[in-house]
């Protein structure tokens, strides 16, 4: 079970920039972050108005003088006191981050960061660069990645369950955008403008999601792709609302990624399905406790988050908050992911390289593949779906 009296001396004192009033990314940062009493967010740029900054982060309990207008404003400030922020989380438009995230790293904090880090992989190199010289470190939001039955499904990949893995089939694709709501929908318009959200829509919002959950899973590399992606509201155009992806890994293993906004009727149907020589397991984000096992020539099962037929000893136990049978979902997921946060910043602040070595979170690596999917999907649709070089 989890273990909740892992505690630091002190909690490390956090800020956010972005997530601020009506902000549901905001809030999830907030919620998973001190859920475990690591963080304690003492200052915050939420907002680019002064007073609406002050009045919504005095209503979180952040101190006035310490609710500022912008992310250089709180860098220099904090910087000057004694108890001033040594992490802080970015929760603004795509378009924002790299230049939040390197002003943050010269600060000397650690990073949380919302994917896609960057716009082009060339950035998400210099900033990986940048926080080792600083000795810092870099997470990435990819929020589903901390379910347990995640964890147990990368465990049971990696102990050869499944034998040689063959297929990765990637999904998410939900309908809730199979019109043009950004009409009135300021919190969508900026996702599907190219100068916020960059070279893509779907692919980068959400389909580097399930790339990633691919990726740690099976700890395989593409070797080339081809991608064709659609925008099925023309006013979205060169952005894709709905995106095709065939790709081809090193070893042989092929993969499909469909990612898509306008799957009318559908909630989110984010789904990974990894075919193996001897079986194969199926997991979906609605159903996060559950991981399907199908082996061949038995009957299908359903394994269960929290029970003692999983294995002990990988983190699909050790990251359960409550018994099985109980639900546990999104919030959960994030805190897991915070508290890998905390683990990873204690230990760069100790120069603890054997920890960080061993410790799994998704870290600046993972948000290079996820610029570089998009880059590299993008390069294939320009030229009618052509296969391209992954790297």
């Amino acid at each position: 079970m989890f273990n909740e009296e892992r505690r630091f001396e002190q909690p490390f004192r956090w800020a956010m920039v972005g997530g601020g009033r009506g902000s549901q990314i905001g809030y999830a940062h907030r919620s998973a972050a001190q859920r475990d009493g690591l963080f304690t967010l003492v200052a915050g740029a939420f907002d680019l108005d002064p007073q609406r900054c002050r009045d919504f982060g005095t209503n979180l309990g952040v101190a006035a003088d310490r609710c500022y207008a912008g992310y250089k404003e709180m860098f220099e400030a904090e910087a000057g006191r004694a108890d001033g922020i040594q992490a802080v989380s970015i929760a603004t438009p795509n378009s924002t981050h790299y230049e939040i995230c390197k002003a943050a790293l010269n600060a000397g904090l650690h990073v949380v960061c919302e994917k896609p880090i960057t716009f082009t992989t060339e950035e998400a190199e210099e900033l990986k660069a940048l926080a080792a010289d600083k000795g810092r470190v870099i997470g990435v939001m990819y929020g589903y990645s901390g379910f347990p039955m995640v964890q147990q499904a990368r465990e049971m990949v990696q102990r050869g369950d499944l034998g040689e893995i063959r297929v990765i089939n990637m999904q998410f694709a939900h309908g809730f955008h199979n019109e043009e709501y950004e009409k009135n929908d300021p919190g969508l318009k900026w996702r599907v403008s190219p100068q916020a959200s960059g070279p893509t829509y779907v692919l980068g919002d959400i389909g580097t999601h399930v790339f990633f959950l691919g990726e740690m899973i099976t700890g395989l590399e593409v070797e080339r792709l081809s991608c064709m992606r659609q925008s099925f509201i023309p006013s979205r155009a060169p952005l894709e609302d709905n995106a095709h992806v065939m790709m081809q890994f090193k070893g042989g293993a092929v993969g499909t990624l469909w990612a898509s906004a306008v799957n009318a009727g559908s909630m989110h149907q984010q789904k990974i399905r990894i075919v193996g020589a001897k079986a194969s397991i199926e997991w979906w984000d609605e159903y996060p406790n559950q991981l399907r096992y199908e082996i061949q020539g038995e009957p299908a099962r359903v394994l269960e988050r929290g029970m003692n037929y999983l294995y002990q000893d990988a983190a699909g136990v050790s990251a359960n908050r409550i018994g099985g049978g109980h639900a546990e979902g999104f919030f959960e997921s994030w805190a897991n992911l915070y508290h890998r946060f905390a683990l990873a910043f204690d230990a760069a602040d100790r120069d603890d390289q054997a920890t960080l070595s061993e410790l799994w979170f998704p870290g600046i690596d993972a948000g290079i593949e996820g610029v570089r999917l998009c880059e590299k999907c993008v390069e294939s649709a320009d030229q009618n779906a052509a296969w391209v070089e992954y790297k």
